[in-house]
């Protein structure tokens, strides 16, 4: 037995309702890629580290909103029912959950771009810079 194994996997419908979960909460930068300016797109990509972070570079087709500045008057242009996405630098940022947690408390819906810059750029993906 190896330290993988010694905790036993969770049973099929367990492991199924946890990773089905996690997808109601996040996506990742292939999934947001292969959409972004499409037809498909149905989400607005919000790039949540603040303007200066934003200009050096950001995803192409990102807003520009810093997770600090998520209140309802900025939102009001977009539909209720607006999916957002939100990422920051990376793996070792918090700022997507901090929008996220804001998008929440004001009702609307929310996932977050797991990695982040980090991925983008991980993934082979350009940015744009500027506004």
């Amino acid at each position: 037995m190896s330290i993988v194994s010694e905790v036993p996997a969770a049973a099929s419908e367990a492991a199924l309702a946890h990773f089905e979960g996690e997808l109601q909460f996040e996506t990742d930068c292939w999934d947001v890629h292969s959409v972004m300016g499409t037809p498909g797109q149905d989400f607005v990509l919000l790039d949540v580290r603040g303007t200066e972070k934003y200009r050096e570079g950001h995803v192409p087709g990102a807003v520009d909103l810093a997770h600090r500045k998520i209140i309802a008057s900025k939102l009001a242009e977009y539909p209720a029912d607006t999916l957002f996405v939100t990422y920051c630098a990376g793996p070792h940022c918090n700022g997507a959950a901090r929008g996220a947690i804001r998008l929440a408390k004001l009702g609307r819906p929310v996932k977050i771009m797991t990695g982040g810059i980090t991925g983008w750029l991980d993934e082979g993906f350009s940015l744009a810079k500027g506004d």
